[in-house]
Parts: structure tokens; C-alpha cells; sequence
């Protein structure tokens, strides 16, 4: 997979598998080199142990390819897929050195980011019909966010801003330091390039109708009650602009359609990156 066609750059990938073979191999697998002959060449294959949607597979064989140019990965099943244990998604082939040398940043990967494939496919199953898009946050593991991001994408999420660089969020802090809600809108916008979207953090009906005045685009409600939440909704809806709103703030899978079911366009979950469980996959030789 070209993964600029997703809107990530081969070498900040590469850099990130970099450091983490770096930290792994150090100076050099000493139980592959002392027992493992340079000729030896071997097949791995990818076996799933559990449930999962499967998420990760161009990192997966870009670690390889790092470690081992020669080295080809074939997969047998494609990211985004539900799968069940017992299945081989994957074949690695090369030389048997390789594979070793490369396996475990791999497999790091691979577990991770099907991990939060799997836990996003279940939020996104679960409002369902709404009309609600679950969307990622910025609470993402340091230099992960690349490959977190694809993986909310291949477990059906969307993706938000992928860095502080990617548009205009005007949060509680910025309001506090402006002074308000409208001051903060007011200097995000002459400041801003007009094909740019505000979007302002709320807390309270009172901020709504702020932020409604000073034209945000967006409207992000802050750990609202789900009845407050609805009445944003209609307010915005009643002012007939084309203003977005987004929830966020303690949405867990129990109260996650109760929310989507207030009208509300986006959901915001930090979970999905933060607390996603590592999916359980091994490579055997």
C-alpha cells in the first residue's frame, strides 16, 4: 500500500521503525547470529489467535524491509478485515537471519494496531444507523500516531486533526487565555486562512451560543449530559447554518449511542488510541 495515498510520508514511517529496531537489535541479535547459518533461508507465517480486524500489515512489511531488502511479505488477508483465530494472514520469506532479527518490532506493530482497529469496529458498530462518525483524538503513543491513525481508519473510524498543524481547535485553555469564547474565535479567524475551519470547545449552553454568534464552523461539546448535548443540537439546528457539532468527554461503548442518537455529527474518543489492547498474533517459522 502507498501510504502517501493515505496522506503519511514514507520517511517519517521509516524513522519511527528505525528508532524501534534501533532500541531492539542494538548492535545485533546475538542468539540469531551465534546459531542461525547466513545461508539458511525459511517461510513465517502470520497466524491470528483471536478475534480481531486486522490492522498494520504495510508497517508490518516495511520493518522487514528495512532490516532485509530481500525479504518479501506476502499477505493473504487485507487490513480493515474481521478475522477469526486460526487464520494465516501473512507470509514472510527471505533469509532465516532476517526474519528473527525482524520479527518482534514487527509483530509489535502488527498486535497494536489491530488492537485498535478491533476496539474502534466495535464503537463504530455500536452507533450504528445514527448517522455519527466516531473519530480519533490527538491521544495518541508519542510517535505512534501515524500508524494509530491508519489503524482507526481500517476499524471504520475517522480521522481528526492529525497534528496541532492540521486546523484550527480553539480548547478551554486558548478560551481562558483569550478572555472568551468570542475573542478567541475573533483572533483564530483574522488570523486564520479563509478556507480554514474554527472549531471551538464548549462546556455549557451559554458558550454555545457564543460560539454560534462568532460563526464557528465547529462545535465541539465538552463532557455535556446527554440532555444538554441535545439541546446544542437543536439550538444549532434551528439557526439553519452549516455549523458540525462534535462530542467528547467520557464516552464510553455503554453510553456511546445514547449520544449519537442526540443528532450530534461527530464523536470524539480518545480511548480508541490510548486503551486499545494489543491484538493477539504470532509469526511461526
Amino acid at each position: 500500500m502507498d501510504l502517501s495515498a493515505f496522506g503519511f510520508y514514507q520517511p517519517q514511517v521509516d524513522r519511527l521503525i528505525d528508532l524501534a529496531l534501533e532500541e531492539d537489535v542494538g548492535t545485533g541479535d546475538r542468539t540469531t547470529l551465534a546459531t542461525i547459518p547466513a545461508e539458511s533461508t525459511g517461510v513465517g507465517r502470520v497466524l491470528v489467535k483471536e478475534r480481531l480486524v486486522l490492522a498494520g500489515m504495510p508497517f508490518f512489511a516495511r520493518v522487514f524491509a528495512r532490516v532485509d531488502p530481500a525479504v518479501t511479505v506476502t499477505v493473504h488477508v487485507p487490513d480493515g478485515t474481521l478475522v477469526e483465530p486460526g487464520i494465516v494472514v501473512a507470509e514472510v520469506h527471505g533469509a532465516t537471519r532476517s526474519l528473527l532479527v525482524g520479527e518482534r518490532t514487527a509483530l509489535n506493530i502488527l498486535q497494536r494496531l489491530s488492537g485498535v482497529a478491533t476496539l474502534t469496529r466495535r464503537f463504530v458498530d455500536a452507533v450504528a444507523g445514527t448517522g455519527a462518525k466516531v473519530c480519533d483524538t490527538r491521544k495518541t503513543t508519542p510517535g505512534m500516531r501515524v500508524m494509530q491513525k491508519y489503524a482507526v481508519a481500517m476499524g471504520g473510524g475517522s480521522n481528526h486533526r492529525f497534528g496541532l498543524d492540521s486546523g484550527v481547535l480553539i480548547k478551554d485553555n486558548h478560551i481562558a487565555a483569550c478572555g472568551g469564547v468570542t475573542a478567541a474565535i475573533e483572533r483564530a479567524r483574522a488570523a486564520s486562512p479563509h478556507l480554514l475551519k474554527i472549531e471551538v470547545e464548549v462546556k455549557n449552553l451559554d458558550e454555545l451560543e457564543l460560539a454560534i454568534a462568532a460563526r464557528a464552523d465547529v462545535i465541539l461539546l465538552d463532557n455535556m449530559t446527554t440532555e444538554a448535548m441535545a439541546e446544542a443540537v437543536r439550538r444549532v439546528r434551528a439557526t439553519g447554518l452549516p455549523i458540525l457539532t462534535e462530542a467528547s468527554g467520557n464516552l464510553g461503548l455503554a453510553r456511546l449511542r445514547e449520544v449519537a442518537e442526540t443528532g450530534v455529527d461527530l464523536l470524539s474518543v480518545g480511548a480508541l488510541t490510548h486503551s486499545a489492547v494489543a491484538a493477539d498474533l504470532s509469526m511461526k517459522l
